[in-house]
């Protein structure tokens, strides 16, 4: 994740890995014997709101799994030293009859990606990818100044390729830092954080890449966002340094391309950056948020929960900031909630089930209300 990857993350919550290790030999050995879990049994008594949970990858860092326009496929990311992949790449699956074999890559295979998203026809994906910079993968700074950090790639730039992955466009070549892009439900718009303006902010562009616009303009890293569901909205996680201290951290940390991930709270505002509204006020790190299907709450993951910070479960909250509720309750990390076009179902992923390994696989439900 670039900085969205589950390999981040979960280095921050003290277990490795938005860089990741493939999963060991016993570990993977456990994972074979835990493909035979049937459904419901992957599931907490608490859950509630999911219903025949379905577990779709088996070892390695699987994350940021989003689904193709027709609700048929997920694009994600993942880390597996089985598949020859020792930093992101982007692969999709079919969400039907997929048991966890090696899936298709779309990606290059070289540098390190994040953020893939079916493009409008599900024939083609939008990803960022560090290749034109160097071919190798880039190093992962934790620690900077003496505090826990997330890469901010200036040699990220957002591309499409087809479901062969040939690249047939490259949408961005500004220096700096273009990621973290996804593309609105009527397929008309894309939204991606950029550094072009000195500062990590959100900026939309056309879906052919033309008609840049500017969204945010407050410091802090704003990032991961999605539409909502009438493409009217954006929902996003940021970071907002109020102190002295912590506008001259934070500056100079960007000035070293990283970030610190560890106070970040959602927002909304209308596409154009106006009606900006803080939703969550909860502290500590609150992110990867995406809208429910009504419009009217946002899904995110957060470990304000916890004394210790890690632990990560998903959490649902109205726009208002009021009905917060726990969706899951994994006890180390559930993250990136992702509804169906149609709202039926959820995807997300979840340290549950990997046999006491470090792995991290994408699951699907069915939604239940």
């Amino acid at each position: 994740m670039s900085t969205r990857t589950i390999a981040i993350l979960l280095s921050f919550v003290m277990y490795t890995a938005c860089q990741p290790s493939g999963a060991d030999q016993q570990g993977q050995e456990k994972n074979d014997v835990n493909k035979e879990a049937t459904v419901d049994t992957l599931r907490y008594p608490q859950e509630t709101h999911l219903k025949n949970l379905r577990q779709l990858t088996f070892g390695g860092d699987n994350a940021e799994a989003y689904w193709s326009f027709s609700g048929q496929q997920l694009s994600f990311q993942a880390t597996n030293e089985s598949w020859g992949t020792e930093c992101d790449q982007i692969y999709y699956m079919p969400v039907a009859g997929f048991s966890g074999e090696q899936p298709p890559l779309v990606s290059t295979g070289k540098g390190r990606t994040t953020c893939a998203y079916f493009m409008p026809g599900d024939k083609s994906i939008l990803y960022a990818s560090t290749h034109l910079g160097s071919e190798a993968c880039p190093e992962v700074p934790r620690s900077v100044q003496g505090k826990y950090v997330w890469p901010i790639y200036a040699d990220f730039d957002i591309f499409v390729a087809d479901l062969d992955g040939k690249i047939t466009k490259q949408l961005t070549d500004s220096p700096g830092y273009d990621a973290e892009a996804t593309v609105s439900p009527d397929g008309k718009k894309i939204v991606f954080t950029s550094t072009r303006s000195g500062d990590l902010e959100l900026w939309t562009m056309d879906i052919d890449g033309s008609n840049l616009q500017q969204v945010t303009n407050e410091l802090g890293y704003d990032g991961g966002a999605f539409f909502s569901p009438d493409s009217k909205k954006l929902v996003f996680r940021a970071s907002r340094p109020q102190t002295e201290e912590e506008v001259d951290l934070y500056k100079s940390l960007l000035a070293e391309n990283v970030v610190q991930p560890t106070n970040m709270e959602v927002f909304v505002c209308n596409t154009d950056g106006s009606d900006m509204q803080q939703v969550t006020r909860l502290g500590k790190a609150n992110w990867a948020p995406y809208f429910h299907p009504s419009g009217e709450r946002i899904l995110f993951a957060s470990n304000h929960h916890t004394d210790s910070g890690r632990q990560f479960n998903i959490f649902s909250i109205k726009l208002d900031g009021s009905g917060l509720e726990q969706i899951t309750f994994d006890d180390t990390f559930d993250a990136f909630p992702i509804f169906s076009p149609d709202g039926s179902k959820i995807a997300f992923s979840s340290n549950r089930n990997n046999g006491d390994t470090r792995d991290t696989n994408v699951f699907v439900a069915d939604w239940v209300e």
